[in-house]
């Protein structure tokens, strides 16, 4: 399923991945590597709130490096 996203929606999306490192001081890789580690949620909103609570995440980063992580995995599939 592919969903269209307008041109903010990403724009907003890359400048809170820009962001990660200055805001958690890892890199995004470091937080996508917990998310493949951590306890196997499936669901979206799961893993957001796993990360916020767990690694005490501002909740639009959280859910920027959950959707980061789902935009790879994809991608490495096609």
């Amino acid at each position: 399923m592919s969903l269209n996203r307008s041109p903010q929606t990403n724009q907003t999306h890359q400048t809170l991945i820009e962001r990660i490192p200055q805001v958690t001081g890892h890199g995004v890789n470091h937080w996508l590597s917990r998310l493949d580690d951590g306890p196997g949620l499936l669901r979206f909103t799961e893993r957001v709130n796993w990360l916020r609570a767990e690694h005490n995440l501002p909740h639009s980063f959280a859910a920027a490096l959950v959707h980061e992580a789902d935009l790879r995995r994809r991608a490495s599939r096609a």
